[in-house]
């Protein structure tokens, strides 16, 4: 296991996601500055976040929590882009970056969160 969170692959490319949903948030209206917008900023950060400071606990099982808890962020924000897309904010073509790497993070916090649980 990475003696880092820096080091987990998972986390940089949740890194990577917040970026991107930072490009996604440039394309809405003005008037979902206080509305969608922040609901996305809040979920895509809480996603490696949550990596961060469940690999900094002392225990697995705190970890593995953490880890939840940055899947079920990753399933908000999921749902959130495609809520933008829906109301026609951004395109599926624009979209589509995002939530292909929205859905690798997800499975690769499943595939953390599985190893921790049979490993302990």
């Amino acid at each position: 296991m990475a003696k880092n969170y820096r080091e987990l692959t998972v986390w940089q490319k949740a890194m990577d996601l917040v970026a991107e949903v930072y490009k996604i948030i440039k394309m809405l209206p003005g008037y979902e500055q206080y509305a969608l917008s922040d609901q996305m900023r809040r979920a895509a950060i809480s996603i490696p976040s949550n990596i961060a400071e469940g690999q900094a606990r002392k225990t697995t099982k705190e970890f593995v929590n953490f880890l939840s808890v940055a899947r079920g962020s990753n399933a908000e924000l999921n749902t959130q882009c495609l809520i933008c897309q829906r109301l026609a904010y951004v395109s599926e073509k624009d979209l589509q970056p995002t939530l292909n790497l929205s859905d690798e993070v997800g499975k690769m916090l499943s595939s953390l969160i599985i190893q921790l649980s049979t490993n302990h």
